[in-house]
């Protein structure tokens, strides 16, 4: 198990940018898959991006181009930097971790920061 604690979210213009941050309890090599979750409201939670133990990136193809996920494992943080932000983009961002085998639902979540992108 791993405690996740996210942080950077708050309101931007259309255009801008933000780096939300996730720091983790533990050793951020030590774990499968990190990831990046957003649920804006009135909608399902849905996939943003997620980065493996050994440095590989997957994105949401609403994402791609836009958003970056990486990691610094030293601080046990990963990252999602966002630029040219939408209004579509307002939701809470969600921080979660899992092992291979498992789903994401099953894994190590955060408490979620909020982004709102104004027009």
């Amino acid at each position: 198990q791993v405690q996740l604690v996210e942080s950077g979210g708050g309101l931007v213009q259309a255009g801008g940018s933000l780096r939300l941050s996730c720091a983790a309890s533990r050793s951020i090599t030590s774990i499968d898959l990190m990831g990046w979750y957003r649920q804006a409201p009135g909608k399902q939670r849905e996939y943003v991006a997620s980065i493996t133990s050994g440095g590989s990136t997957i994105y949401s193809d609403s994402v791609k181009g836009r958003f970056t996920i990486s990691r610094d494992t030293a601080k046990n943080t990963v990252y999602l930097q966002m630029n040219s932000l939408k209004p579509e983009d307002t939701a809470v961002f969600y921080c979660a971790a899992r092992r291979y085998g498992s789903t994401w639902a099953n894994g190590d979540w955060g408490q979620g920061t909020r982004v709102t992108v104004s027009s």
